[in-house]
């Protein structure tokens, strides 16, 4: 909202505040001030000149002479806007004379042809282009008759101004108009407001004669008022009411036209002038459009309607969108001689739909969207055919064709003095809460302990007793509110224990020299199922950006191998890159169910040690290494289980078991998987990460140094090939007993010195006691049981 300050002076006294220094005291009493405009730019000697003559350039066909009479003498200026004439009166920047953009003027030659000044047009002292009148869009502007050669144009023309930009919140509707603010005002400087004075001559002919009302939809249009004034001349406005306009960012148009915005800013209430012969029927009726409805807006755009808009019709067809555009059917032009001038109340979702569904807003539909004042719509009419019999010689008829269903009453609202100073942490005596109230024009009284506060219905945010609680503060003034410290007991912050487990998730990968990635949650649907490790429907979006971003991801790997894809192409031969992020998978009610993975994604030498010779290429172990290292850190045990899945090697690919239950996948990738994303060796895994940090774990308990000596036993035994170690390992450390303390593979044979189907497996055994040095007797015992068992399940001991 633009607020002219100079036309904010008609309706509150401003006490001669700087500009600067009012906009603070908005800014602090709760509306934001954006910017304090200087309408002036510091402009000076800019005079009202009288083009005396004008002749064409002789060495120039688009410049011109001109003999500017410029009240102490008659000069010579030379121009080149195609619209300058002689008879003319025009701005004059004379020499020496400052433009904005701190542009000096001097005299110049100009082709041979000396020029004294400069002929201006309204862009050149500072008006935005979009805002000038369309006749001098692309030329100078040409002032009133009635102008006085040689007198200031900055302060004669209301160019000596500052406007405030005000940055609305949604809830402040009533800020949307001249005199919302001005009541704003008044308000905080306890001012009273004074609202325009209305009176004007009616012919004895009445609007019902000529006009008929009709409303179909009275629960989107509970009020219609119409009043009509013919014998009009549609002309330029005058000098004040476009400069008005203009400061307030609306583009003069015509007397009839910028009545209409002058009201809208005024008063914050829309009207609509509609051209009474282009009607042609001497009705208007509001009612739904048919569904598929056609209507050409005065922005020249066919638009198709539906059941659900609200248009304004003659009877027959629409001649406007109600509260958005009007039609150009019914528009006024310079050969309209009888208006009728449209004032209502229309619903805001109504209108809110209908501008969405059009692409249309408006500053009339983004009033009707927030909500206008009831108690305006009428007075708005009212003044609008004031300023019509005024400025355009119109002869108002009497009386208005009204329908009127509307609830103007005001909102009562009652709140305590204790309950105010309870949620303001403060004690506010009494009498400033009953000052504020009347400052803010709210009719209170004081019953039985409370305030009994009839709000005004222009002020349609104040609905519950904490928005009365607002108003008090912020003009009481929220610096006043002392800044105590919390009086009840602190909870000191800290992560809770999923957190803390995701954090250590997080560093151990990183210590394990891999990179972090994050990609994106949407992904096509040839990945969307890719590596999941539950087999759900998928869910697509109503309006994907596109058809590669329209599915919830039900697994991390695809974008996260697209990034080793993307940095392999890159000459990085050598990546380990890990992800935690949400898959989404639907469950048996529809519903989504979103849950936390981890995956990890390899390819490329995983140890480089090259001045020493060694390299180490990422194998299925190096990751397996790494879940175990992750299992240990968070006190959880956990087993692999050979598997298969579709894109995995059908040999080298295993389940992540916990307590039974599969919750994670890990592998080499495919070799077709791998030549299709141009890959070489390349290992992924997938945990559920949400599954593993929810499990309820053991506190870590640290074990001492021990004192006495430990004694190991290897042992070399051949399997057939389809055994795996896990399983041997879990026999021997079932038969083991108390003593056995740890296992660990250390070598695996498969050459040719083995029978076919068979390999070679050798654990090392470390026996333990921490209460005594060990007997070599007893650690014959302890081992001879397990050989024994290994003997059970068909291991025979290598010779």
């Amino acid at each position: 909202m633009l607020v002219s300050i100079n036309w904010l002076k008609d309706y509150v006294n401003t006490q001669q505040l700087p500009p600067a220094e009012l906009g603070e005291k908005i800014t602090r009493s709760g509306i934001e001030v954006d910017a304090v405009i200087d309408r002036s730019h510091g402009m000076t000697n800019i005079v009202v000149g009288y083009v005396e003559s004008c002749v064409k350039h002789p060495e120039a066909d688009k410049l011109s002479i001109c003999q500017v009479n410029v009240g102490e003498e008659t000069t010579q200026i030379i121009c080149g806007a195609p619209n300058i004439a002689a008879g003319q009166k025009v701005i004059v920047a004379r020499p020496g004379a400052k433009l904005p953009g701190d542009i000096k003027i001097k005299k110049a030659k100009l082709r041979g042809e000396e020029s004294h000044g400069m002929i201006c047009s309204l862009q050149e002292l500072g008006i935005e282009g979009k805002l000038v009148p369309k006749a001098y869009a692309e030329g100078i502007y040409v002032l009133p008759e009635d102008a006085e050669t040689g007198s200031d144009v900055i302060t004669n023309f209301d160019l000596d101004d500052t406007v405030l930009e005000l940055g609305l919140t949604p809830n402040r509707a009533d800020a949307m108009s001249m005199l919302g603010v001005a009541y704003e005002v008044g308000a905080i400087l306890s001012e009273e407001v004074q609202l325009p004075e209305i009176s004007y001559n009616e012919a004895s002919d009445t609007a019902a004669s000529m006009l008929t009302l009709n409303v179909d939809a009275p629960e989107a249009n509970p009020l219609y008022v119409a009043k009509v004034v013919r014998n009009i001349k549609v002309q330029e406005s005058p000098m004040w009411l476009q400069q008005r306009l203009m400061a307030a960012g609306v583009r003069p148009h015509n007397n009839v036209v910028d009545v209409t915005n002058y009201i809208l800013m005024e008063y914050g209430q829309p009207l609509h002038a509609f051209d009474y012969d282009a009607l042609g029927t001497g009705n208007i009726t509001v009612r739904h459009a048919k569904e598929g409805e056609m209507i050409t807006t005065l922005d020249d755009a066919e638009r198709k309607l539906s059941g659900h808009h609200l248009v304004i019709t003659n009877g027959e067809k629409p001649v406007a969108i109600a509260g958005v555009m009007g039609g150009a059917n019914s528009e006024v032009s310079d050969s309209t001689t009888t208006v009728v001038i449209e004032s209502a109340y229309f619903a805001s979702g109504s209108v809110r739909q209908t501008s969405k569904d059009h692409g249309l807003r408006s500053d009339a539909s983004s009033r009707y969207e927030k909500g206008v004042d009831p108690n305006r719509v009428i007075p708005a009419a009212e003044r609008a055919a004031q300023l019509l019999s005024e400025l355009a010689g119109g002869e108002v008829l009497a009386g208005s064709v009204v329908f009127d269903e509307l609830n103007k009453e005001e909102k009562i609202v009652k709140v305590s003095p204790d309950f105010i100073n309870s949620r303001l942490g403060m004690k506010i005596p009494f009498e400033d809460m009953l000052d504020i109230l009347k400052r803010l024009k709210f009719d209170t009284q004081a019953v039985n302990g409370q305030l009994v506060i009839s709000v005004p219905t222009r002020r349609q945010d104040i609905q519950i007793p904490e928005d009365v609680v607002e108003e008090i503060a912020r003009l009481y003034g929220y610096d006043e509110i002392p800044a105590t410290l919390p009086e009840a007991e602190t909870t000191p912050g800290g992560l809770t224990p999923y957190q803390a487990k995701r954090r250590i998730v997080r560093n151990l990968m990183e210590g394990a020299g891999l990179l972090q990635a994050t990609t994106y949650s949407l992904t096509s649907e040839k990945s969307a199922k890719q590596f999941a490790l539950e087999e759900t429907d998928t869910t697509r979006l109503l309006m994907p950006m596109s058809e590669e971003r329209s599915i919830l991801r039900q697994s991390l790997l695809p974008h996260l191998l697209e990034s080793v894809t993307y940095n392999t192409a890159r000459r990085m031969d050598s990546v380990a890159l890990y992800e935690t992020g949400s898959v989404f998978l639907k469950g048996n009610d529809e519903l989504l169910n979103e849950q936390e993975h981890l995956a990890v994604a390899m390819t490329g030498l995983w140890l480089d040690n090259s001045w020493q010779g060694e390299k180490k290429p990422v194998d299925f172990f190096v990751l397996k290494g790494i879940v175990e290292s992750l299992a240990d850190k968070l006190g959880i045990q956990l087993t692999f289980e050979r598997g298969q899945m579709d894109d995995l090697h059908p040999g080298r690919t295993a389940f992540i078991m916990h307590d039974g239950q599969r919750i994670g996948v890990m592998g080499q990738l495919h070799p077709s998987e791998q030549k299709a994303r141009d890959l070489k060796t390349t290992i992924v895994m997938e945990l559920n990460l949400a599954a593993l940090l929810n499990l309820e774990t053991e506190a870590l308990v640290y074990t001492p140094v021990p004192r006495y000596p430990s004694m190991s036993r290897d042992v070399a035994l051949v399997l057939s090939k389809i055994v795996e170690a896990a399983t041997i390992e879990t026999v021997i450390r079932n038969a083991g007993g108390k003593l056995l303390k740890d296992v660990r593979v250390f070598d695996l044979y498969e050459g040719d010195k083995m029978e076919e189907g068979k390999k070679s497996v050798a654990f090392s055994l470390t026996y333990f006691d921490p209460e005594k040095t060990l007997t070599d007797e007893e650690v014959i015992n302890a081992h001879d049981k397990v050989l024994a068992a290994l003997t059970e399940v068909g291991a025979e001991l290598r010779s």
